[in-house]
């Protein structure tokens, strides 16, 4: 297998260093169909096959296109340190391994991880240095069919439904990189459009008592501001950069303004320990009444479900420009936002929404645990989903295109009188996401079971596909109750009340439509399918225009994107191929009375 390397741009912009190493390419690869490589001594022996890193054992980019459940897989490299880095610490990341990971370097095991969609970082010190080779084996395990969040990946062999191919093991980028003895994590950066500045937290690797930390912020006139801080006994050092009023610019849609922030570490000495490069957007993102404002205007959210599928990569896009395209795609069609459904997506793709002023909200991929099915209450997992959560807050928490948070999708359970599992995790996952996150709104639980009085959202999912009654579901809100179809959503039943919070309809439409489907081929989407273009059309703009003429909602998320294999409801094909005219879908959702910007 010969190519050259995938994806070789930098995988982390928000914590940028100058040198590092991608070392996405060619591995050697295993299946390990029973989970026996350890006992077999996978991790002291070359392996069997080649696969094209990132890329998944799944995918057809990846040399091997294998989708049978793969319970567990192995990969190995040998990789030379460059000398350069010689007097640094060495730090090998892997930006997602799904789903239990465990890394070795030269013998050594460096890292374990459990959780598919955040990144694992190994800190070779002491196991290989600049100008040493490292033996790098990976194992990752992969069970579909436990109790674990997963997304929308497929427990059964064949997709079904809205469930599709599943991915296994190395699907992001892997690279390494040189740094000082005492270096930066990642920045916390929180912009502060009343006061015109923001505030940041920069976590060191450890305390540096003496060092000097300095930011320089600029936009494209030059430096615009400077700001020094000598370090004390903290971890986490905390200050401000202010934005003169006359340099001060918004970011919002359309119109995304980016400042650049560099981050210096100094010792005592005057010698520069560390230094990263990152970006920060001032914006703000505020609740008045039923609306979500944006810089203290009222935005209508029209978002797309984007589930961040690819025919060829799967999970992974096949390229950054695959990444832009999509966003692209979806403001041509009319969309200024999207919902990031059952994925966390890579950060590539939130800094082109960044770069490109489009909002998006993040969610944590929770599906494949019932909360209500046959698995004993006690040893329902819910730990991991708290854990996981935290680890992709972590990640995303100073893009500005990020406008909301939504850790739970569509779990459903009936209320009683005892304390569920369910209750156990949308309390806690709405909970720390406000300990994380004090300045986006969170919505508790996406679609259904409404489990947390304080959410500062509230939202449901519809499919009717009759417009008029779609519109006589929803014609509550203008009154303060909220009420959707029992076939669909029962308030009573499996949700709190309603309590005055903004409303949106958080799934809706999902119009079945694909005209070059053979007559025998599997498809699914939701309600009965148009029988032409034409009825699509009046389907489209009827569901749109109830929600957009309602003063009451502050958004919609229109399902979906793009067809994503079997479910055949997207604006555009699986290859992003569009479906239909994008100027009239502009211009059904952007007419005059539907928007506010």
């Amino acid at each position: 297998m010969s190519s050259p390397i995938p994806r070789p741009e930098y995988p982390r912009p928000q914590c940028q260093r100058d040198e590092w190493l991608c070392l996405n390419g060619e591995w050697e690869f295993e299946i390990d169909p029973g989970n026996s490589g350890l006992e077999r001594g996978l991790t002291e022996r070359p392996l069997s096959g080649r696969i094209l890193v990132p890329f998944c054992p799944e995918s057809t980019l990846s040399g091997i296109g294998n989708t049978d459940f793969l319970n567990a897989v192995w990969y190995r490299r040998e990789v030379t340190i460059p000398p350069a880095w010689q007097g640094k610490r060495v730090l090998l990341h892997f930006q997602a391994i799904d789903y239990d990971a465990t890394v070795w370097v030269n013998g050594q095991e460096v890292a374990r991880h459990r959780g598919g969609f955040t990144p694992i970082t190994c800190d070779l010190t002491g196991v290989a240095a600049p100008g040493e080779k490292a033996v790098i084996v990976v194992r990752a395990r992969d069970d579909h069919r436990e109790f674990k969040p997963r997304g929308k990946q497929e427990r059964q062999y064949a997709n079904h439904a809205c469930e599709y191919t599943r991915t296994t093991g190395i699907w992001q980028t892997v690279w390494m990189e040189p740094v000082g003895q005492v270096y930066f994590l990642r920045p916390r950066i929180t912009p502060d459009v009343t006061r015109g500045l923001f505030h940041l937290e920069l976590p060191l690797s450890a305390s540096i008592p003496g060092a000097t930390l300095t930011a320089v912020l600029r936009d494209d006139r030059g430096e615009v501001s400077r700001v020094r801080l000598e370090t004390g006994l903290e971890r986490a050092p905390r200050f401000e950069v202010p934005v003169p009023a006359e340099r001060r610019r918004l970011w919002q849609p359309g119109q995304p303004h980016l400042y650049s922030l560099e981050l210096t570490l100094s010792g005592a000495d005057g010698r520069v320990i560390d230094t990263i490069q990152t970006y920060a957007g001032l914006r703000s993102v505020t609740i008045d009444g039923l609306k979500v404002l944006i810089n203290g205007k009222p935005i209508f959210q029209r978002l797309v479900l984007d589930q961040g599928y690819y025919p060829d990569g799967i999970l992974t896009a096949p390229s950054e420009e695959a990444l832009v395209k999509d966003i692209e795609l979806s403001m041509q069609a009319g969309f200024n936002g999207a919902r990031l459904h059952q994925k966390v997506f890579e950060e590539r793709f939130l800094y082109h929404a960044d770069r490109m002023g489009y909002l998006v909200w993040g969610e944590f991929p929770d599906w494949g645990v019932s909360m209500a099915g046959p698995m004993p209450e006690h040893q329902r997992p819910t730990a991991t989903f708290i854990t996981q959560w935290l680890e992709v807050l972590e990640r995303d928490y100073s893009h500005p295109s990020i406008i909301g948070w939504c850790p739970l999708n569509e779990t459903w359970q009936a209320l009683t009188d005892s304390i569920s599992a369910l209750d156990e995790v949308t309390w806690g996952m709405f909970l720390a996401t406000k300990a994380m996150d004090q300045n986006r709104p969170v919505l508790d639980a996406s679609g259904y079971s409404h489990r947390v009085p304080q959410s500062d959202i509230y939202d449901c999912h519809d499919y009717e596909q009759d417009p008029a009654k779609f519109a006589a579901n929803h014609a509550g809100t203008r009154h303060g109750k909220p009420f959707v179809n029992k076939a669909w959503y029962d308030q009573s039943e499996i949700s709190i009340p309603y309590r005055g919070q903004p409303f949106f309809v958080s799934e809706f439409g999902g119009i079945w439509w694909n005209p070059r489907a053979a007559a025998d081929e599997y498809s699914w989407g939701y309600g009965e399918r148009v029988r032409n273009l034409d009825e699509w059309y009046a389907r489209f703009e009827g569901l749109c225009s109830a929600l957009l003429d309602d003063p009451s909602m502050f958004g919609y998320c229109y399902t979906q994107l793009t067809d994503v294999f079997q479910e055949q409801n997207g604006i555009y094909f699986f290859n992003r191929e569009p479906k239909f005219d994008l100027a009239r879908l502009r211009a059904i959702q952007t007419r005059k009375a539907a928007i506010e910007e």
